[in-house]
């Protein structure tokens, strides 16, 4: 794992022992619904990318297996916040979110340029939208129920 400690590193591979730290705006986040095939298709511009960052700019299947492992990792870590499993709050950190427009150049290619952070950076300006649904009563038993469901749904395609 030599190479991976100052991105989070062997003891901290899914970025689950970050701090946390939430900032105020002066005008407040709020969440809002929007169609899910919408949200679908961003997240799915964002896995696409993930996908090209890694079979272009790494070329050590070794490599990109960890990375990958890495990657898909912290969206576990977040899916423990969003269940409130963990001792953190539900958002995204607004400065690395910020970066986006960084990932590519004018020309469309990847940018390789180095973007100034390290890993346990991440989560140090922490944004929380307001607006959940969520209520300690009925919100882990309704969680559970639909990453259930949706791993059953998983399961079933992949086994296709």
């Amino acid at each position: 794992m030599s190479g991976f400690d100052n991105f989070r590193g062997s003891g901290n591979f899914d970025g689950s022992q970050n701090a946390q730290v939430v900032v105020i705006e002066e005008q407040q986040t709020v969440c809002h619904t929007v169609e899910i095939e919408i949200i679908q298709q961003k997240l799915v511009v964002l896995q696409e990318i993930a996908k090209r960052i890694i079979t272009e700019q790494i070329c050590e299947v070794e490599t990109q297996t960890i990375v990958l492992e890495q990657f898909s990792s912290g969206f576990s870590t977040f899916q423990n916040d969003i269940g409130r499993t963990s001792n953190k709050q539900v958002g995204y950190d607004k400065n690395i979110a910020g970066m986006i427009s960084n990932l590519t150049n004018s020309d469309g290619s990847l940018s390789t340029s180095n973007l100034g952070f390290n890993g346990t950076s991440v989560g140090s300006n922490t944004v929380v939208p307001s607006g959940s649904n969520w209520n300690s009563t009925q919100g882990p038993d309704a969680v559970q129920k639909a990453k259930s469901a949706a791993q059953a749904a998983a399961n079933a395609t992949s086994a296709s």
